[in-house]
């Protein structure tokens, strides 16, 4: 979500204290009190507060005034949300609830993958699991997290499964959120990277057995990484 100028400045102050729960569920803005806190015009606000709208968070309604929905309205896939949540208390949770997603989804797409994957995504495969091997060892989390997003987007768009191809950016959102709060090793471990490997070769090879059992090590081995570091 583009968030920029005055009404990202808003939401960037306004997104997170709901997701962090600073303001409760069903708590009441009014749009003249949000104008003077902030200092920003009528349209500013309510910019901000389409904005919210859009994820689920609040609601409008005329002389009622903008209320927080529950967190069971909201849309938790958002990238945006997702990063609100990771950079506050619900971190953790956060982390285990979208890693758990990843368990669920990504063997099973991976499997699809080595059945419907055209040629240029295979090959892309490829050159994201090498330039993930180049990366990891040289200790470039940046690149490496990139290259990392990549190559998970590819494999769900490959798939051939338009529901699990939407997942990318909720994927990239946790990788995301695990190397910007340094909760990634200072260099990739080796073993994570050679599933990679085995991941991109399985597909290419349309052997999806092997690329089920591959990605199901690398989301599984993530997850109790997490846990480990979470403890």
């Amino acid at each position: 979500m583009d968030i920029q100028g005055l009404p990202g400045r808003l939401l960037a102050d306004l997104g997170p204290a709901i997701a962090s729960g600073e303001i409760a569920e069903g708590a009441v803005l009014r749009i003249e009190e949000l104008e003077e806190r902030f200092d920003v015009s009528r349209t500013v606000v309510r910019e901000a507060v389409r904005m919210l709208e859009s994820m689920q968070l609040v609601a409008s309604r005329r002389r009622v005034g903008i209320t927080v929905r529950p967190r069971s309205d909201w849309d938790v896939f958002n990238p945006t949300l997702i990063a609100w949540r990771l950079a506050g208390a619900d971190r953790p949770a956060q982390l285990r609830s979208l890693g758990s997603l990843r368990v669920a989804v990504e063997p099973a797409a991976a499997g699809l993958a080595a059945v419907h994957a055209d040629d240029d995504q295979r090959r892309r495969l490829g050159a994201l699991a090498t330039e993930m091997t180049m990366t990891g060892r040289a200790g470039d989390l940046d690149a490496f997290l990139r290259h990392d997003a990549d190559f998970h987007a590819t494999v769900l768009q490959a798939s051939g499964n338009e529901m699990f191809a939407h997942l990318g950016a909720t994927v990239e959102a946790v990788l995301r959120g695990r190397t910007e709060h340094h909760l990634m090793p200072h260099h990739p471990e080796e073993y994570a990277v050679q599933l990679h490997r085995e991941v991109a070769e399985a597909i290419t090879t349309g052997d999806a057995t092997a690329a089920e059992r591959a990605m199901r090590a690398i989301v599984t081995g993530a997850l109790e990484e997490l846990d480990a570091v979470l403890d």
